[in-house]
């Protein structure tokens, strides 16, 4: 379900073909916003800029982003120079939010099709006044897109987990690492399991929870580190950021509860991945308010014989690798009608 905070544009949004399990109109302070909420379980939050008091402060903006998961609001912009300029803009893209826009259509095609950093990199100006509040945008913050710096270059260590049996991390780094590595340099390393041997691949790495820190020292002048962590404790602790990937099938998802009645509440505020999926979006959406999980991304079943794969591409993308060009996607025109 979904929520509409309202006030100069309530007659539009009352026209949204999207269910609505809360609906507020009038003017709010930001912190009334996240107090009511932050944890309020809600697919989609769609709200009017103008219904936040002093929203021209990017202040305002920047408290919001650091308390709700701004990749499930969408921001309805007015028509002030000050909120659709492109110094405004920038300052919203540094901290995380992605999905704005000016116009009904816009909103709707954000609901299905959320923005990822990509998709707004176009506006965003990388100057030292619109990075400077780069740190506080929550997860998708990306980490090549500032320029050149003489700061040493950190390796950045992403970690793969089964949560569902066979859920894919092994098979799914080993595809990462043939994505990744046209464009960075790109390690992978498997923990207490030897089923990288399988691919054949001598720069697939594997090895045990007690060498694994000094594995990873190894490569530490590379891009990115892809981890198949298995059921290491050492080589989570080593990762920057973990996936948890889930295989959303019914036996899957049953056998897991029956193991762990548990489950999602441990999984609760982690990164899910749903990998092998036929999920569509609406189910993603359904699974989300279900298992009160957030979803990450939704990953489809995968041709590894493939030279280049959309949907890893548009996961890397996501995650801040902007060289990994999905292919089969096209700009959208004018940003949704913002400088139409």
């Amino acid at each position: 379900m979904n929520v509409i905070i309202s006030n100069r544009y309530t007659a539009m949004l009352q026209q949204l073909d999207i269910d609505v399990i809360k609906s507020l109109n009038g003017e709010f302070e930001v912190d009334d916003i996240i107090s009511t909420f932050q944890n309020f379980y809600f697919q989609r939050m769609i709200l009017d800029i103008t219904a936040i008091k002093n929203y021209k402060d990017i202040k305002n903006l920047q408290k919001l982003s650091i308390a709700l998961d701004m990749d499930k609001i969408i921001l309805l912009l007015d028509d002030s120079a000050e909120s659709s300029s492109n110094e405004y803009l920038s300052k919203l893209i540094s901290m995380g939010i992605y999905n704005f826009t000016k116009n009904a259509e816009g909103i709707m095609y954000l609901y299905n099709n959320p923005n990822s950093y990509r998709d707004v990199a176009h506006i965003h100006q990388l100057d030292s006044n619109s990075n400077n509040d780069s740190n506080t945008g929550g997860t998708q913050q990306t980490i090549f897109v500032t320029p050149a710096s003489n700061e040493p270059k950190q390796v950045k260590i992403i970690g793969f987990k089964n949560v569902t049996e066979d859920a894919g991390s092994t098979t799914l780094v080993y595809m990462l690492k043939k994505q990744l590595q046209k464009n960075y340099k790109v390690a992978a390393i498997e923990v207490d399991r030897r089923d990288f041997m399988f691919f054949n691949d001598k720069d697939l790495v594997s090895t045990n929870s007690t060498e694994i820190g000094n594995k990873i020292s190894k490569y530490s002048t590379y891009d990115v580190i892809l981890v198949d962590i298995n059921k290491s404790t050492e080589a989570e602790e080593l990762c920057n950021e973990i996936f948890y990937l889930l295989e959303p099938s019914t036996i899957k998802l049953n056998k897991l509860m029956l193991i762990n009645n548990k489950i999602l509440g441990e999984l609760k505020g982690k990164k899910i991945l749903l990998n092998k999926s036929v999920l569509s979006s609406k189910d993603v959406l359904d699974f989300e308010y279900e298992s009160r999980l957030k979803v990450f991304y939704n990953i489809p079943p995968l041709d590894d014989r493939e030279q280049e794969i959309m949907a890893l591409n548009s996961f890397l993308d996501k995650l801040g690798f902007i060289k990994q060009q999905p292919m089969g996607t096209q700009k959208k025109n004018k940003l949704l009608g913002l400088f139409g």
